[in-house]
């Protein structure tokens, strides 16, 4: 509302003005104030609650991606540890059987690096126009190189348009001049570089070794990995191999020997769950503290934001119904087995005995996966249920777009109230400063009758 200068005490008729007004004003203006007051204080609440809400759901979203990540797995039924993880690391999934294996290996799979002649002239050197085809497992990269081009923007041509295939080009300075370096990250014996087309100066033959000022390969053609497994030989293209034993994947590091050992993950599975019920706990401690009502110092019920909510309870309610939906497993199919239960506050609890029982004498450990990460498991039925709330235009998105339109609809409420308060006290103001001039003439006109009365009855007594 625009302040205003008020008068105080009237002149002529002595009334506090000011006091009338604001009294007058507020019994016409008061109560919706007030009701704009609260529903704008709701409102915004219910805003910062929403927010709120939907940070929460992501939170638990990316907690259960990170248990899904396909990459490190977290349910795996075994674990392997490796001697050595500087000489090779292995990681088991569900197909593995326990046991001990002795991994040595003699070779790690390396990469083509081939280099150009040497240029005298250095990385400005001039290159003419063509177009350069860069093979590679026989596949045919051709990059068109224009005029005015130099070995550096040639490198810089190269690394635009075949970075995103593994293949990159930088500019070595020997003593003598510079030459242009093709590297790869593909690995394998058969997968060198070599380089032809328009360009003769850039030509680079895969099957010859650089020697002195000419191209070639540098030190070694691209070779395969090589080892053995209990003394079995093993050749692979990679360094990271998922096929020499069942169930297992190696990420050689170094050409050494090391022991790898297969045993079963209970632990490693336990505490994978109980990173599932401490995300979905602090899920539904989050909404429970958005929903809740409490009293303050002076016993007033207070809210919270979302109390009452409906699209909090129905959020709850969805997930719920997943956590007690029947897997499609054989032999584990509810999240009870794992001695997983619901409180009544709506938290999980996690029996630790009871999961080791699970483990030890049903033998279960090969099922959590399936249970968790499977067709139908509890994250995809889970992701089902929050995606509508959490996608672009969802549910969450449509509350807080109905929650601002309201928060709109109050403001411009409020800047009518304030106007109506600016011009109810304008047009008070000027009535009674009227009243209060007429009531000072009237006064003055008094006072005048009266002391012509008493200069009259002055002048008799002197007569």
């Amino acid at each position: 509302m625009a302040s205003s200068i008020l008068p105080g005490t009237g002149l002529g008729s002595g009334v506090d003005i000011q006091s009338i007004v604001k009294v007058l004003v507020t019994a016409d203006t008061g109560a919706k104030a007030n009701q704009i007051k609260r529903q704008t204080a709701n409102n915004t609440a219910m805003i910062s609650g929403v927010a709120s809400l939907k940070s929460a759901l992501s939170v638990y979203q990316a907690a259960m991606k990170t248990l899904n990540d396909k990459n490190a797995p977290a349910f795996n039924a075994y674990a392997a540890t490796s001697s050595d993880d500087k000489i090779i690391k292995a990681t088991a999934n569900n197909g593995a059987v326990a046991g001990s294996y002795v991994v040595n290996v003699t070779q790690l799979a390396t990469s083509s690096k081939v280099a150009s002649q040497v240029f005298l002239e250095g990385p400005t050197k001039a290159i003419p126009a063509g177009d350069l085809t860069i093979e590679q497992n026989g596949v045919v990269h051709t990059v068109t190189i224009g005029s005015d081009a130099t070995l550096e923007s040639v490198r810089d041509t190269i690394n635009s348009q075949l970075g995103d295939k593994g293949i990159s080009a930088n500019i070595v300075n020997e003593d003598g001049g510079s030459r242009l370096v093709f590297s790869s990250t593909t690995t394998g014996e058969g997968s060198d570089i070599s380089v032809g087309g328009d360009i003769a100066e850039l030509e680079i033959l895969a099957e010859t070794k650089m020697a002195g000022s000419g191209a070639g390969y540098i030190d070694q053609q691209a070779k395969s990995a090589q080892l053995t497994v209990d003394g079995l030989p093993v050749t692979s293209k990679t360094n990271t191999i998922d096929s020499a034993i069942s169930g297992l994947t190696l990420n050689l590091v170094d050409a050494k020997s090391a022991t790898i050992t297969i045993g079963a993950n209970n632990e490693g599975l336990k505490a994978s769950v109980q990173k599932f019920v401490d995300a979905y706990n602090t899920l539904v401690k989050t909404v429970a503290s958005l929903t809740a009502t409490s009293k303050d110092a002076d016993d007033n019920v207070v809210l919270g934001a979302l109390t009452g909510d409906p699209t909090s309870r129905s959020l709850l309610a969805d997930l719920r119904t997943q956590l007690a939906t029947v897997g499609s497993g054989d032999q584990l199919t509810t999240l009870g087995q794992l001695g997983i239960n619901t409180l009544k506050d709506g938290t999980l609890e996690f029996s630790a005995a009871k999961f080791t029982a699970a483990m030890d004498n049903k033998k279960l450990g090969g099922d959590v996966q399936e249970l968790f990460t499977g067709t139908n498991g509890v994250f995809e039925r889970m992701n089902a249920a929050i995606n509508p709330y959490l996608e672009t235009g969802g549910i969450l998105d449509t509350r807080n777009a109905n929650l601002s339109k309201t928060q709109k609809g109050l403001g411009d409420q409020q800047l009518a109230i304030d106007q109506r308060i600016e011009s109810l006290t304008a047009s008070l103001t000027k009535r009674y400063v009227a009243m209060d001039t007429l009531v000072g003439k009237l006064e003055a006109q008094r006072n005048n009758i009266i002391s012509m009365f008493d200069a009259i009855e002055a002048q008799q007594k002197n007569s």
